[in-house]
């Protein structure tokens, strides 16, 4: 993005704007925009900052509930906890920025999310991970989130060919905050300061949210990488702590991540309501000879913006000078309605605020439905005892552990449950409550049947909340696709939306935020369609967390929908994904109230996901270090999936309180054996372990 290399009439389009929406541009304006005019709106009408496919589609989704203090349209979402406490979170995506560089494409994917919290005026606490790529990826994340001291407490790494070229890195971060603390980002009184604060400005992520992020990738995308933004983790620990102390002190009127777009979207949002005046000369450079336009489009990491009453200014740049930040005040809230830049006394560029934001474009995607696939018949698959050990062995499904042990699960005293089963739980001190955190998606569901895939990854996520006991309360979404603007994407997209609608509905849950990168395509090759679903759980009491199930133990099996071999792992690697999987959300709802309900009387619960049924008991065996007696009936009862199951084990005495609640919830449940020995399913427990150890 370098505006004196292009013509004047090529101009737009090389910022990624097309003539439809130059030409709006124009009309909004009255007038022909200049250059700088022109950078600033190519990013805010990018779409990776203004939705321009997905908003109209993200309207379908709920918002409102009884527990949400901030829903959709601030920097994360905010639940009531109760006890005067509240949860910040959001997940997002940094997809594009890791597929050219993925080490600081992941590791800037973790600050920015970090920042997002932080900006809500909470203190992040957590961070979870589902990462499509890995190991450089893996090591971003590590970097980030271990040196800023945040713990990387859950996520998941998936493997298909579909991300071969273009990799999903999606980062969910958790905030806790006093209720009364919630900060909002726009500005709220003209006279106040706009203080810019953290790391100095240079040309890194000049671009990112248009030239990189919201366009296909192709043979020349490594050309991009200057689009990516460079990490500093050690500044984002210093920023965290001077944000949440001004916060706490109540120093600042409201706080602004700057993150895609840079100063140019956190200004436009801030100044959405009344106006702000930014004098570009003003903001800390680390550059030589850098352009106003540069100044202002940069997406330079580890800075906020605040908004400070200027009697406040003196204790506020005592708290940044304290932390060693750089700190200007870069410009002043007015009442003009408008965004005006200025650079050593002369206007560079004049946007009323609005444009940037309600008047973005706003368009319905045409949708081409795809028909559903007959499922194929498997041919020659191995024996089920066989079949289990490869499963365990594979990529897919084998121990995360390798990449569990490379992030920091501990830092800050509040893990109660470790990565490895279902949700994380962190303790809300000083209370004996916990909170549940997950982060889930379904890509290979998805691609067969969007809706499916879309329900599916609310309902997973609720369902690991609610294995360790939690009652879910909320989501937060990130929705990644193709190219929207080719018709059988844009159904895609749709359907998938309404799956999380759907499921949403039925589990009674808030969407509160979320995130949606499109234009994940590399040389034409979309990947498949994947929505992943953040839950949060509020535990009762972290003493009841269920554990390991121990010799003696009784062993059942509790579901809602019909199981399938279409899209299982089983299905994947023995023959080719086909078929059209099916939910029943009512029965899934009825099994996700069963299963937090049933927790603290039992000695282990673990839902079945990948790899189904016969995967879900190998894992709690290794895990419990106890093998079971148990008979299950075929390869569909062995390996199926999609239908809500989830193992639940207990001590002979809780026996009948365990029915008791399956009767009352009205689920499926059955008794499928008794833990003890060392063997599973036919097969030596060290031999399980062995293969889902391996690294091979």
């Amino acid at each position: 993005m370098v505006l004196s290399s292009v013509t004047e009439s090529a101009l737009h389009r090389a910022l990624g704007l097309t003539d439809g929406e130059f030409e709006r541009i124009r009309a909004l304006l009255e007038r022909e925009p200049n250059d700088f005019e022109l950078a600033v709106f190519s990013l805010l009408w990018s779409e990776h900052c203004g939705y321009k496919h997905s908003a109209l589609l993200l309207r379908r989704l709920p918002s409102s509930g009884q527990r949400v203090l901030q829903g959709p349209g601030e920097n994360a979402g905010v639940l009531d906890l109760g006890d005067g406490l509240a949860v910040a979170f959001k997940v997002e995506s940094h997809n594009h920025p890791s597929a050219v560089e993925p080490f600081q494409g992941a590791a800037t994917g973790v600050g920015g999310i970090l920042r997002d919290i932080v900006a809500m005026g909470a203190r992040p606490v957590a961070l979870l991970e589902p990462d499509f790529h890995f190991s450089r990826a893996v090591g971003g994340i590590g970097h980030y989130g271990n040196c800023v001291g945040v713990a990387t407490v859950g996520g998941e790494a998936v493997f298909d060919e579909s991300y071969r070229d273009n990799c999903l890195v999606n980062a969910m971060c958790v905030g806790l905050l006093p209720v009364d603390r919630v900060l909002r980002a726009k500005a709220t009184a003209a006279g106040h300061l706009v203080l810019l604060y953290g790391a100095t400005t240079g040309r890194d992520g000049i671009g990112g949210a248009s030239v990189l992020a919201s366009q296909e990738l192709g043979d020349g995308s490594a050309e991009k990488r200057p689009s990516v933004q460079i990490g500093d983790p050690f500044t984002g620990k210093k920023l965290i702590e001077a944000s949440v102390e001004l916060v706490s002190s109540g120093l600042v009127e409201s706080l602004q991540d700057c993150g895609a777009a840079g100063i140019a979207s956190s200004l436009a949002e801030m100044a959405a309501d009344l106006g702000i005046d930014v004098h570009l000369d003003r903001v800390p450079r680390r550059e030589e000879g850098m352009e106003p336009w540069e100044v202002m489009i940069s997406e330079s990491q580890e800075r906020m913006v605040a908004i400070v009453r200027p009697q406040l200014l003196a204790p506020v740049e005592a708290v940044l000078d304290r932390w060693e930040l750089a700190h200007a005040v870069v410009g002043d809230v007015t009442d003009t309605g408008a965004l005006r830049a200025f650079w050593e006394g002369d206007a560079v560029g004049e946007i009323p605020a609005r444009l940037l934001t309600d008047e973005c474009p706003r368009y319905e995607v045409e949708e081409a439905p795809r028909a559903a696939t007959a499922e194929l018949e498997l041919v020659g698959p191995p024996p089920p005892e066989v079949a289990l050990v490869e499963l365990l062995a594979s990529p897919a499904l084998r121990s995360r552990e390798p990449v569990f042990r490379r992030y920091d699960q501990l830092v800050g005293s509040r893990t109660v449950r470790r990565p490895g089963l279902d949700a994380a739980v962190l303790r809300l001190r000083p209370s004996l409550r916990g909170l549940a955190v997950t982060l889930d998606g379904q890509g290979r569901i998805a691609a067969l049947d969007p809706f499916t895939g879309g329900a599916l990854a609310v309902v997973e996520a609720a369902r690991n909340v609610a294995c360790v006991g939690g009652e879910p309360l909320g989501v937060t979404d990130c929705l990644n696709f193709g190219n929207p603007e080719k018709a059988e994407i844009g159904w895609e997209l749709a359907r998938a939306i309404d799956g999380i609608v759907a499921a949403c509905s039925a589990l009674g849950l808030p969407v509160v935020s979320g995130n949606v990168s499109l234009y994940n395509e590399t040389n034409g090759r979309a990947i498949h369609p994947t929505p992943v679903v953040g839950a949060v759980g509020l535990v009762e009491d972290v003493r009841r967390v269920p554990g390991v199930w121990r010799p003696g133990d009784a062993i059942f099996v509790a579901s809602a929908s019909r199981v399938t071999l279409a899209g299982s792992e089983y299905q994947a690697r023995y023959g080719e994904p086909s078929g059209a999987p099916r939910l029943d959300l009512d029965a899934e709802a009825r099994l996700v109230a069963f299963l937090w309900r049933v927790a603290p009387a039992a000695t282990l619960v673990h839902d079945a996901s990948e790899g189904g049924l016969a995967v879900c008991l190998a894992e709690a065996a290794i895990h419990s270090g106890c093998g079971a007696g148990v008979e299950l009936a075929d390869p569909l009862e062995w390996f199926g999936e999609v239908g809500g199951q989830a193992v639940v084990a207990c001590a002979p005495d809780d026996i009948a309180e365990v029915e008791r609640l399956a009767a009352e919830t009205r689920v499926k449940f059955r008794r499928v054996g008794e833990a003890g020995g060392g063997t599973l399913l036919g097969v030596e427990l060290e031999r399980l372990r062995r293969a889902w150890e391996s690294n091979d």
